[in-house]
């Protein structure tokens, strides 16, 4: 793809009739997600233009109601707001509502409609990249945060034979394995501390971290000090974070000889599902993904 002019860079012409999309976060600078969705809003030629706001969480309620003065069309939500936003919501879709959190908000109107995309298009992405088949896989989860919560009850429905969940707060760990119990037929889920990391590891199929440890710019984050060598040699180490594409958890997993899943699927997948929530349109994800490699490919050479 050529050079793009600072227009096209933007996204569509803006006019009098531009609808108004972003994302909310805390940080929020390291975001792609302008880049992905603008692009998206071009190639299928929607009028819509989309940014980046940086959100404390003192500031959320009061951001909530500039989106419905400003009829702001839809909202990405990440860390670490997704399960704090939906107190602010009308509604909340029943799938969301059972994660426990929201990362996608539709403004119907004024009415605000909280979804999570995450856990789909993690699995979907888990699926084509490195695992065709979850059912009877013995699964282990870093971290029981909001993006942990999506991922669970997604990975519920493809009916592995058990889940770990591992956080350093045990409660929080428990409180998630609770609430996913016997879900989907699921009925092997269990709560750990850090305590219990390597035994799971040892005995899981894929290890994934849910967690933000790792992620640009504290790049040489490990979770939970694991070491990769108690992963089985048939064992899939994968991630969510996309940005760096490779971070140390993947990185020491590639060299130990464990197959590495990163995440940057997850990322094209869940924004492609929103767009669709926000604007009935197939998404262009081919166009999306390739945006996204060629800004973090940009990112890559002017740090090096």
């Amino acid at each position: 793809m050529g050079a793009e002019t600072t227009e096209q860079t933007a996204g569509n012409a803006v006019d009098s009739r531009t609808t108004l999309f972003c994302v909310i976060g805390d940080p929020i600078h390291h975001s792609r997600s302008p880049l992905m969705l603008n692009r998206a809003f071009r190639e299928t030629g929607v009028n819509g233009i989309y940014t980046a706001f940086h959100i404390t969480a003192d500031k959320l309620g009061a951001f909530i109601q500039g989106v419905r003065a400003m009829g702001i069309r839809g909202v990405n939500v990440t860390i670490p707001h997704k399960v704090e936003i939906m107190r602010h919501l009308d509604e909340i879709d029943a799938s969301a509502q059972a994660l426990g959190a929201v990362n996608t908000i539709v403004n119907d109107n004024g009415r605000l409609i909280g979804y999570n995309t995450d856990g789909i298009g993690y699995v979907r992405s888990l699926k084509e990249e490195a695992v065709p088949e979850l059912a009877g896989k013995r699964i282990v989860l870093l971290g029981a945060g909001g993006a942990a919560r999506g991922i669970v009850y997604a990975l519920a429905e493809e009916r592995p034979a058990s889940m770990t969940i591992v956080n350093r707060t045990i409660n929080r760990a428990e409180e998630l394995a609770a609430s996913v119990s016997g879900h989907a037929g699921l009925k092997d889920v269990r709560p750990v501390g850090a305590f219990g990391l390597e035994m799971a590891c040892r005995q899981a199929d894929v290890v994934i971290n849910t967690t933000s440890v790792g992620m640009s710019p504290q790049t040489e984050g490990l979770p939970m000090d694991i070491n990769v060598n108690w992963l089985k040699p048939d064992a899939v180490a994968s991630e969510i974070i996309y940005n760096p594409m490779t971070t140390r958890f993947l990185r020491e997993a590639d060299a130990a000889g464990r197959r590495i899943h990163g995440g940057l699927g997850m990322f094209i997948y869940q924004g492609a599902y929103a767009f669709e929530y926000w604007t009935g349109k197939p998404a262009p994800v081919a166009a999306m993904r390739e945006t996204v490699l060629e800004a973090l490919g940009s990112a890559s050479q002017a740090t090096t």
